[in-house]
């Protein structure tokens, strides 16, 4: 007897958990501590391996509940908020792959800017340039979803992705490129990426928890305006010149 598809939703739930889990941990290792050295590193690869497993495990996620929408997330059916199954798919089926996708992208980016440093041109290598595509995609379905829905949120959040894409292709192509650009680029791609899944947690795990505060903005706000914050901070303190040391005697 063949699995369900409320079981393979479950199973990918656990594993989503799980990853998601050691990338909200291992995400302030780097970003609090010790900027290059070998803690930073390890670190932040544990971090872009788990933000990767992440965003493909919420891919299968999005993919069985736009398959079967009450049966993926029966403790819904009742709620008045989400009685209506076409916003269950555009909720947790649609605007998740959206942000599984925006993900995989900011990890997948962030972890070739560091990567090329030395070879720039190949951070416009075809898997980069088509991951861009597909986020342009998935970003472009969760505006119109949202609009069909009625759904500002959805409408809303779509423009980080499309804002993403754009500052993608600009280092992408951008020359001259200083070392400082590529580690701007960097942190941007990586805090980002951190707040996709400090959003997806904290707003699908208030599905679980509390619905009717699910599409609340304050609650997708507080992720957003916290990386954002840690983006400029850290931005800032790249370019801030350094200080030196005058000699003494």
């Amino acid at each position: 007897m063949g699995l369900s598809t409320h079981s393979i939703f479950e199973s990918l739930v656990i594993m989503h958990i799980i990853t998601g889990t050691v990338g909200l941990i291992s995400v302030w290792v780097p970003i609090a501590g010790q900027k290059g050295g070998l803690l930073h590193r390890q670190a932040g690869n544990i971090f872009i391996t788990s933000m990767l497993t992440t965003g493909l495990v919420a891919t299968g996620i999005s993919l069985t509940t736009l398959s079967d929408p009450t049966g993926t997330h029966p403790h819904l059916t009742d709620h008045a908020l989400f009685s209506d199954p076409k916003l269950i798919a555009g909720i947790f089926g649609w605007m998740m792959l959206y942000l599984a996708t925006l993900t995989i992208n900011l990890a997948w980016h962030g972890w070739l800017c560091m990567r090329n440093k030395r070879a720039h041109h190949k951070n416009a290598a075809w898997h980069n340039l088509l991951s861009q595509a597909v986020l342009t995609a998935t970003s472009a379905n969760c505006f119109v979803r949202g609009f069909e829905l009625n759904q500002p949120m959805m409408m809303g959040i779509a423009f980080v992705g499309f804002a993403t894409v754009a500052t993608n292709l600009w280092f992408i192509y951008r020359k001259p490129l200083t070392p400082k650009a590529r580690i701007k680029e960097h942190i941007k791609s990586l805090v980002g990426a951190g707040i996709s899944v400090y959003t997806a947690f904290f707003a699908f795990g208030a599905v679980r928890l509390l619905p009717e505060i699910a599409l609340t903005p304050g609650l997708w706000a507080i992720p957003l305006v916290t990386g954002l914050t840690l983006i400029i901070y850290h931005q800032r303190a790249v370019m801030a010149p350094q200080r030196r040391i005058q000699p003494t005697g």
